[in-house]
């Protein structure tokens, strides 16, 4: 397999690669609503509220952890996981510039 060849691309191209990846999975998409709803939330909370395991819920939390979406604390023998508000106005100020900057034609096929 070959190399991605990221580092080819923009720091802006490359972060907003990341951040789709990271939500592109529903069960993300709907971890960060249910995070968004709370102030702080433990990760059996969040498997309660999904129908996977817990080891594939904390699969999908370490990729948004990963991008900085979300993060978490170590609470006793839990982990308590809230939004990053900081990195949550980062990636929607990002995504807002890059469909303002991408127009797309009306007249394409």
């Amino acid at each position: 397999m070959g190399l991605s060849k990221t580092e080819k691309f923009t720091i802006q191209q490359n972060e907003i690669a990341l951040l789709n990846k990271a939500l592109g999975h529903p069960a993300r998409i709907a971890i960060l609503e249910y995070l968004a709803g709370r102030n702080s939330c433990v990760c059996g909370d969040i498997v309660e509220e999904l129908p996977l395991s817990q080891s594939t819920v904390s699969q999908h939390l370490i990729e948004l952890k990963k991008v900085g979406l979300i993060k978490g604390a170590i609470e006793g023998p839990s982990v308590c996981y809230c939004i990053d508000a900081e990195a949550w106005k980062k990636a929607e100020h990002l995504l807002k510039r890059f469909y303002e900057e991408v127009q797309v034609s009306m007249n394409c096929c």
